[in-house]
């Protein structure tokens, strides 16, 4: 019986081995780079990052400029709701603090501009309330994604709590993904509406209202420019009414003008804007009648971010 011998591979096979491995790396990266970029919208960041830089001191001036802003408070706990995940915030001009729903363990909390408790309103009868915004007066919106269900309710000094039974509701009616439907409700006071946020795929709704009622059914609007992974919140700045719209997935903050168009962004992560971490969970924005930025994360960080460059 014959032995056979099995000789090694020459430098030439060897090296076309090597071509060929470094080849296949190479294709894996760029496969990755693509995806990635295609995710987290780098490409549309990269664009509208360049327009940023062309944009003058007086457009600047006139939008939020959200590359301006820096973190004055970063990641602070809100004490005693460590368990309850911080779902969204909104700010009230007339009381000049802020109202937060908590998804896990249903309630609406009062905090002071510091992000300091003032007290703890226990929601009777609600789910999954998972976005909140002032209205007029007394009235605040508060939106439960799992029931998919709009609540007005009253919220003055004396109250302490609140039953979903007492208050008008309207059915915001089925999402496109159950499991990720409307997480983000914002008073729109110059025109009259309720704006709705629908989290994945991200799309936008208008609900007419004065600020005390439903007025109408809700119209779907032009969403192309929200290039992001999901909606998690939304809020109106005062002045310029241009709308922030905030994504948890894609770390990001970013800045639609009256027409829907983007005018600027700011990331989340850390090492930007102030931030000494990435903001973990963001579910929460609002602004207020001086052009400060409020986010709340889950589980329960507060952060505000205040504009310091021009």
């Amino acid at each position: 019986m014959s032995s056979q011998t099995f000789s090694s591979p020459s430098p030439a096979g060897r090296s076309r081995f090597a071509r060929r491995w470094y080849y296949w790396l190479l294709l894996a990266i760029v496969v990755i780079g693509v995806g990635l970029s295609m995710a987290m919208h780098w490409d549309d960041r990269g664009l509208l990052w360049l327009k940023e830089r062309f944009e003058t001191p007086a457009e600047r001036q006139q939008s939020i400029w959200l590359p301006g802003y820096r973190a004055v408070i970063d990641a602070k706990p809100l004490v005693g709701m460590e368990k309850d995940e911080a779902s969204d915030v909104s700010y009230n001009p007339r009381t000049r603090t802020l109202f937060s729903v908590m998804g896990k363990n249903p309630f609406l909390s009062e905090l002071t501009l510091q992000g300091d408790v003032l007290r703890k309103i226990p929601l009777v009868g609600w789910n999954n309330p998972e976005a909140v915004t002032v209205l007029e007066g007394d009235k605040l919106a508060i939106v439960d994604e799992r029931m998919h269900i709009l609540s007005i309710v009253t919220v003055d000094a004396s109250t302490r709590e609140l039953n979903i039974k007492d208050f008008p509701q309207y059915d915001l009616g089925p999402s496109k993904d159950q499991n990720k439907a409307f997480e983000a409700v914002v008073w729109d006071a110059r025109n009259q509406r309720i704006l709705l946020g629908e989290e994945r795929p991200p799309a936008l709704f208008s609900l007419k209202s004065d600020g005390t009622r439903f007025m109408g059914e809700k119209q779907k609007l032009a969403s192309d420019q929200l290039d992001v992974r999901n909606l998690s919140a939304l809020a109106i700045d005062p002045r310029t009414q241009h709308l922030l719209v905030l994504s948890a997935e894609s770390h990001l903050l970013l800045e639609l003008d009256e027409k829907g168009n983007q005018v600027s962004f700011m990331t989340l992560l850390g090492g930007f804007n102030g931030l000494k971490h990435t903001i973990p969970r963001a579910e929460g924005v609002t602004m207020d009648e001086e052009g400060t930025v409020y986010v709340v994360s889950e589980p329960n960080l507060f952060y505000v971010f205040k504009r310091t460059e021009q």
